[in-house]
């Protein structure tokens, strides 16, 4: 079934607290004392946020509720504690993505499992789109990028302030990856895209995050509770004609864990039947993302009401 996002309760709508000045600040601020100088300063604002974001702490609480009635978990209850660790990791997220940007993330650290070796496409003469999702860090894809330097890698995100982004990438060293805005799928966007493909070059998107003007979704069963999920992986994979891999970035210890999944190696549908083809990726994308939270559970980083329903506050 298809439906609009809600702008009370989609995540775009929330205010971002923070600035592109503020990020910029910080970035330098970890070239110059290094990550650990800045750690502590940044964990006093997590907490800050922890204390004061009620919205975010019960949309954390949720998920962990029905991650564990799902998977019948005791252990995954939810707690202050727990919620306040996936608070935590998400902090630690943040010093990672500096890190990325910076180049200071050393391929040592770098565990690739791809048993389909999806990477030797890199050379491939057409592209392919990979799908993510904010289970992990996605943004470790650009260190997937520099692997050889051999591909580029269009991140495609639905914020206004793809250019002030890209700025701030080059800035950092991160040639190799681009943001590219897509907040719509019109010809001239498509167009772009298919050019991007046959360049050789690959296309990401994150599977888990609809867009708040335009964008088609479809509800699927995730964690034993409805969820809308956006269509435009699996409409672009279709309309571009590529195949549709799956992307997880997973942190353990120190170590980033990233996971290259064959997916849909082709999406193709007959006149009228769209929605139910689409329907199926959806949902399957969805399976696949509850086993890998499993996997990671306090790497789950929504804070938002991602089921969008009037569940008891946990506060």
């Amino acid at each position: 079934m298809n439906q609009r996002g809600n702008a009370d309760t989609h995540w775009a709508g929330h205010r971002e607290r923070g600035s592109f000045a503020l990020m910029k600040l910080t970035a330098w601020a970890v070239r110059v004392v290094g990550r650990k100088p800045m750690a502590p300063v940044l964990y006093l604002i997590v907490l800050y946020f922890y204390l004061f974001g009620r919205r975010a702490r019960r949309s954390a609480w949720v998920y962990q509720q029905h991650l564990a009635n799902w998977s019948g978990r005791a252990d995954l209850q939810p707690s202050a504690g727990s919620v306040y660790r996936q608070f935590m990791a998400f902090a630690d997220t943040l010093l990672d993505k500096l890190d990325v940007w910076g180049g200071r993330l050393s391929l040592d650290r770098l565990v690739v499992h791809d048993p389909a070796n999806l990477h030797a496409d890199l050379k491939a003469p057409r592209g392919q789109l990979l799908v993510g999702s904010h289970l992990g860090n996605l943004e470790i894809c650009r260190a997937l990028a520099e692997l050889g330097r051999q591909v580029t890698l269009n991140v495609l995100v639905h914020t206004r302030h793809a250019e002030r982004f890209n700025k701030l990438l080059d800035e950092s060293g991160a040639d190799r990856l681009r943001l590219v805005q897509v907040s719509e799928l019109d010809p001239a966007t498509m167009l772009d895209l298919s050019q991007r493909l046959d360049r050789g070059e690959w296309l990401a998107i994150a599977g888990d995050r609809i867009p708040l003007h335009g964008g088609r979704t479809a509800t699927a069963d995730f964690l034993g509770q409805p969820a809308a999920f956006p269509q435009g992986p699996w409409l672009l994979a279709g309309l571009l004609q590529c195949p549709a891999n799956l992307l997880f970035c997973l942190k353990q210890g120190e170590q980033f864990h990233v996971h290259l999944e064959p997916f849909a190696e082709t999406v193709q549908w007959r006149r009228r039947e769209r929605e139910a083809v689409v329907q199926q990726w959806v949902q399957r994308y969805a399976d696949r993302l509850a086993a890998r939270c499993l996997e990671a559970p306090l790497q789950w980083f929504n804070f938002y009401p991602f089921w969008n329903t009037h569940e008891r506050r946990h506060d």
